[in-house]
């Protein structure tokens, strides 16, 4: 499959990302998008994505256009520093899928490209007008990380975290050195664990059991309150409490949000359905998977007034803040593209100056627990009759969902989400942005979730492979 844009950016074979189709794009993205004075460039650390950061950095100097070099830091670090100097931007990274594919993230000066956007990049790829006969400079942003963390020590101050023990789980996350300063810089203890030299694709929706067991052992062996880490480009965070339980990205998306006093949300149909009954959200929107909807459906509430405390997240615990929203020692001003530390520090923040531990906050929710995995090389070709008959014909969801009660609510926002009677859940859909399909489901407990899970991938198995 070529490469094509997904849920969030680029994504293909690295094989396939040539440097023809990557200069393309990045000429398209240039004639098609506002990009102020500068693109900032950033990637990732899987081995390919220095080689193309250079064509994405040397195609941006033939259009006559400054490159602004930041090196390896996290998506969200490149996105602010790009915003803050009203600039464009462009990300190299797979983000948690594997190392033999890669990716481009593109950014206008106001935030992330809207479907819109890709649309207008697509239909400039034909018609591509020639290089100028002048080229741009180079400069670097030696900055942009420390920048980066310096948004979240101001913001929390010195002591925010003060004793408390927070293992990172540095693995090839981009980010894996920023978490330590974070946390210290925060007044808390880090404990770096599991650097790696070889890219590992950290999935924070999928972890696998082994992991799990990994993180328990980890919580146990260093007395830790909490492990934090994130995937590829720490755009997506992991958080675990104290037992080393992972706490669901659509659970930390909630915490953070009420911490630092929203008052709407905007989160895909995937996200846990306990927002409804926390009592603290005025506003909920419902969006498609994929940030580029959840930041629509937030433009569309700030456009209606400008001062809505409004922020999203996606169910992969990737969270966007709309409004300037005031922290424990400063303010934290928006940035509307997915980030990985705003949402581990705020609820470890708000559960400690609550004298609560990370599970106890947790346990004080709505009892409404979700699970998800995903069934890998599986693409969409394979996918689509079979999502698209269940879709089509009552009869064939109730062969396929067998044992489960009747059906209550049928949802094809994105894929195709079903609601029981008694409210479990079950969402099935390709992944936009690798051939994967996904199962995410809900239950009234975490042991039904994960049954319901085990019990629906098997299906899937059986219906896919």
């Amino acid at each position: 499959m070529p490469p094509k844009f997904g849920t969030s950016g680029l994504r293909g074979l690295v094989s396939e990302l040539t440097p023809k189709l990557v200069a393309s794009y990045v000429r398209g993205f240039i004639a098609a998008c506002p990009h102020g004075s500068a693109i900032h460039v950033g990637w990732d650390l899987r081995p390919s994505s220095p080689m193309i950061a250079e064509i994405v950095l040397q195609t941006v100097q033939a259009c006559g256009i400054t490159a602004v070099r930041c090196g390896p830091v996290p998506t969200p670090a490149l996105a602010l520093g790009a915003m803050n100097a009203d600039c464009g931007a462009i990300m190299i990274t797979g983000s948690h899928i594997p190392a033999d594919r890669n990716g481009l993230k593109f950014y206008v000066p106001s935030g992330e490209v809207s479907k819109e956007d890709e649309t207008q990049i697509l239909a400039s790829l034909d018609a591509l007008p020639d290089l100028p006969e002048f080229t741009g400079a180079e400069e670097t942003y030696p900055t942009c990380a420390s920048d980066y963390i310096a948004r979240y020590t101001s913001a929390f101050g010195a002591k925010a975290l003060s004793g408390m023990r927070i293992g990172i789980y540095q693995h090839s996350s981009v980010a894996r050195d920023i978490m330590v300063s974070a946390v210290q810089g925060c007044g808390g203890i880090p404990i770096p664990l599991a650097w790696s030299d070889t890219f590992i694709p950290v999935d924070t929706e999928a972890v696998s059991r082994d992991a799990r067991i990994r993180f328990a052992g980890w919580c146990a062996e260093h007395s830790l309150d909490a492990l934090i880490s994130t995937d590829g480009d720490a755009d997506r965070p992991m958080l675990t409490d104290h037992t080393g339980n992972i706490v669901p990205g659509d659970v930390l998306g909630p915490l953070a949000a009420r911490a630092l006093g929203a008052e709407a949300l905007c989160t895909p149909v995937s996200s846990n359905s306990m927002i409804g009954q926390m009592n603290c959200f005025a506003t909920i929107r419902r969006t498609k998977i994929g940030s580029p909807f959840v930041i629509a459906a937030m433009e569309n509430l700030l456009d209606k007034d400008s001062d809505a405390k409004v922020a999203g997240y996606e169910a992969n615990g990737g969270f966007l803040l709309g409004f300037t929203a005031q922290a424990t020692s400063g303010p934290l001003t928006p940035l509307m593209t997915r980030d990985c530390l705003l949402p581990m520090l705020a609820p470890l923040v708000a559960a400690r100056a609550a004298g609560q531990s990370i599970a106890q906050a947790v346990a004080d929710l709505p009892p409404c627990f979700t699970a998800a995995d995903r069934l890998e090389n599986i693409d969409q070709e394979q996918s689509g009759p079979f999502l698209t008959r269940l879709k089509q014909d009552s009869f064939a969801r109730a062969a396929f969902f067998t044992n489960m009660p009747p059906e209550q609510n049928v949802d094809d926002t994105d894929g195709l989400r079903v609601t029981f009677e008694g409210g479990a859940v079950i969402h099935l859909r390709p992944s936009g942005n690798a051939p994967e399909f996904r199962c995410y489901v809900e239950a009234d407990s975490p042991l039904a979730a994960v049954a319901l899970l085990e019990t629906h991938l098997n299906l899937l198995r059986d219906q896919l492979i």
